[in-house]
């Protein structure tokens, strides 16, 4: 049969104390049969359970001038687990890493765009952008999606982050959707906490 030994630390002078629960139900702990260090909740190399974490989608068709950096309107919210996201913006309230994820659907109505950008805004200015050149061309009807993904670092209290889009299309506007399929979205996660 194994069996557990507790074994005190020779410099050390604090007293480890483990202490039960208040319960009447027997519970049973399951050690891996691993050596390694037993974290907490409160180690830094652990997320807590909750981490800010969000997806949200436009439900709507947004029209934007034409070489324009304009703010995407995301007015639908399919999770948003710490109550970090509102009007369009994301400030948590967890220091740490963030990785984002954003598309964008550009559709245009009378000359198609040679470009088109999806941009990560941090704090009001453009931080990382996605962009797309193309021999342009004209007509209507849709044109494209357009990715950016970053990690990017965010104090906790203050920072916050956007999704803008510019293109030179004239008459481009952001598509909510294509069909039943959602392809204008913004989404985000706590990947590491400071």
């Amino acid at each position: 049969m194994s069996k557990v030994a507790i074994q005190g630390n020779a410099s050390g002078t604090g007293t480890l104390t483990i202490a039960a629960p208040n319960t009447n139900t027997d519970r049973t702990l399951t050690l891996p049969d691993e050596a390694g260090t037993v974290l907490t909740s409160a180690s830094t190399t652990v997320l807590p359970k909750g981490v800010p974490a969000f997806s949200v989608y436009t439900s709507a068709d947004q029209s934007f001038s034409q070489s324009t950096y304009t703010k995407v309107t995301f007015d639908t919210e399919q999770f948003d687990t710490n109550s970090n996201f509102a009007s369009s913006r994301f400030t948590p309230t967890v220091a740490g890493y963030y990785l984002f994820n954003a598309s964008i659907f550009i559709s245009y109505l009378t000359t198609a765009p040679n470009t088109i950008r999806t941009i990560l805004y941090k704090n009001g200015s453009a931080y990382r952008s996605g962009y797309l050149a193309s021999a342009g061309g004209s007509g209507s009807g849709p044109y494209g999606a357009l990715q950016v993904s970053d990690i990017v670092y965010l104090n906790g209290s203050t920072d916050y982050v956007e999704v803008y889009v510019w293109s030179n299309g004239v008459g481009a506007y952001v598509q909510d959707s294509n069909g039943s399929i959602i392809t204008t979205f913004f989404s985000g996660m706590l990947v590491r906490a400071d």
